[in-house]
């Protein structure tokens, strides 16, 4: 069975955070033990702007260009 070790209340702002201010809710961190068991850390995240979004591409492009050289 799954826990979560959140309370109503932080669920509650996790989900009108990601429904109403268009944040999206992500995995900071995974953390395992020696059980298998997981505990992932989570944070809100806002979506990158249109500009940032074509600086990323440019830099992954160039990056990729790079170690297919090598």
């Amino acid at each position: 069975d799954r826990k979560l070790l959140l309370t109503g209340r932080e669920l509650d702002k996790l989900q009108r955070a990601s429904q109403d201010r268009g944040l999206t809710i992500v995995g900071l961190r995974l953390f395992l033990n020696e059980r298998g068991l997981a505990k992932i850390a989570i944070g809100l995240a806002r979506g990158r702007k249109a500009y940032d979004k074509r600086e990323h591409l440019k830099e992954s492009d160039a990056k990729r260009e790079m170690d297919k050289a090598m």
